[in-house]
């Protein structure tokens, strides 16, 4: 597990690994090429979907053998501590983590499961309509037949329920990332700092009174100090 980094001069630790940071400003400019695209151009569309499985598929593997923020056990929580951290957030008690907030770990998980839901449903449907794609192969492709009363595509229902479903996992994970950002300036105004930046730099400020790596994890298992 790699530690912490903390600049003592500065008071600033290095927090993101640059992985976990390109991989994040991939999946921005993904996720915006592709949705806004609409599908046209189909290769520019469809390009920027194999980017945000790339990323997905990668970071889910780092969230189990990167350093100690990237990692799933750093910031993967229950559901009462979520809840409770959003509360305290409210109330201007929230503690300021170094790592992920419990809710912005839950929200990683969301974010990367719909993620993976909106580009594995988008292979499908190209691999259903044109035949294209990792999936083509996998997936049946629609096929054009003759039976005597005219011409029957095989599959066209298939091909518009994962349509359907590419559609809905798109549009959820918008309202994902529209509550990600506010949740993202929300923070950055209890806790007086800048995650956003955070996010291109890979240093916040240190926890006062912690040496680097001192922040409790996941499971609460602690040594230093939060604050608030």
């Amino acid at each position: 597990m790699v530690a912490d980094v903390q600049d003592r001069s500065t008071g600033m630790e290095r927090v993101w690994d640059p992985l976990v940071r390109t991989g994040h400003w991939v999946l921005v400019a993904g996720f915006a090429t592709a949705y806004l695209s609409e599908g046209e151009p189909e290769w520019l569309h469809s390009w920027a979907g194999y980017a945000i499985a790339f990323v997905v598929a990668f970071r889910i593997l780092w969230g189990f053998v990167g350093p100690r923020r990237a990692r799933f056990s750093d910031f993967v929580t229950g559901p009462a501590r979520v809840l409770g951290y959003l509360r305290d957030l409210a109330t201007g008690r929230a503690p300021r983590h170094l790592g992920h907030s419990p809710a912005g770990g839950a929200m990683t998980l969301a974010l990367l499961a719909a993620l993976a839901l909106t580009a594995a449903s988008g292979m499908a449907t190209l691999a259903m309509e044109a035949g294209r794609g990792p999936l083509a192969g996998i997936v049946a492709h629609e096929r054009t037949v003759e039976d005597g009363s005219g011409a029957v595509r095989e599959g066209d229902e298939t091909g518009e329920i994962w349509e359907e479903v590419h559609e809905i996992a798109a549009n959820l994970t918008l309202v994902l990332i529209v509550l990600h950002v506010a949740g993202v300036a929300l923070a950055s105004y209890a806790h007086r700092e800048n995650l956003v930046r955070a996010m291109v730099t890979g240093a916040k400020r240190a926890l006062p009174g912690s040496a680097a790596g001192g922040e409790p994890d996941a499971g609460g298992q602690a040594s230093g100090v939060r604050d608030g």
